[in-house]
């Protein structure tokens, strides 16, 4: 059984009223839930906060999910929409991209993930790149930030990025492609010719 199947498979049980199936969804993805709320506020106790009432948003609508997309998307999709809502009550400045890859340690960072390791010079990546990649990413628009931040970091398809930020597919695709300009435009300054633009494609 795939993770779509297995995940399908609780939802159901969790729909007929199953409550320890819930439970089962909630330690699925409760730390990728947090991780990608953590793109949107700097404070890990506001994440879980906010990753708890995506949670409890996502099971007070449980009923009417039919699976027309992966559970996990319309997880994604809730969570997104729980951490802009929760920014625009707050009047937060916007989201900010942690160079770090905001203390996931066992993902690389986004810019180390889109330089040519292949280059000597992405092999002695300095600070000094860090700051230009995570700059640029913080000037982007927010639907481009999401877009790059879901395909980079939390390794999504563009077509579960479509179902995410409920736009086409083909938007998705040029929201991430004007997002890997913007940041090539930058690099273009410390490396001379840049990166090519097939070589960022995930």
């Amino acid at each position: 059984m795939s993770a779509e199947e297995s995940d399908l498979s609780l939802v159901q049980r969790a729909q007929r009223g199953e409550s320890g199936a819930f439970d089962a969804l909630v330690r699925r993805y409760q730390h990728k839930v947090v991780k990608l709320v953590m793109r949107y506020v700097r404070n890990p106790t506001e994440a879980e906060d906010i990753a708890q009432d995506a949670f409890i948003k996502a099971y007070r609508a449980l009923p009417r999910f039919r699976g027309d997309s992966a559970f996990y998307t319309w997880l994604y999709r809730i969570a997104i929409n729980t951490a802009k809502n929760s920014l625009a009550a707050r009047a937060r400045n916007p989201v900010q991209l942690d160079s770090n890859g905001s203390g996931d340690e066992d993902r690389p960072s986004l810019e180390e993930r889109m330089i040519d390791t292949a280059t000597p010079e992405a092999l002695a990546l300095t600070e000094e790149i860090r700051a230009t990649v995570s700059a640029a990413i913080d000037r982007l628009p927010e639907d481009l930030r999401t877009a790059i931040m879901l395909r980079e970091l939390e390794g999504l398809s563009y077509e579960e990025i479509a179902k995410t930020m409920d736009c086409p597919v083909g938007t998705v695709r040029s929201r991430i492609f004007r997002a890997r300009e913007a940041v090539d435009e930058q690099l273009r300054k410390i490396f001379d010719g840049g990166l090519g633009r097939g070589e960022v494609v995930g």
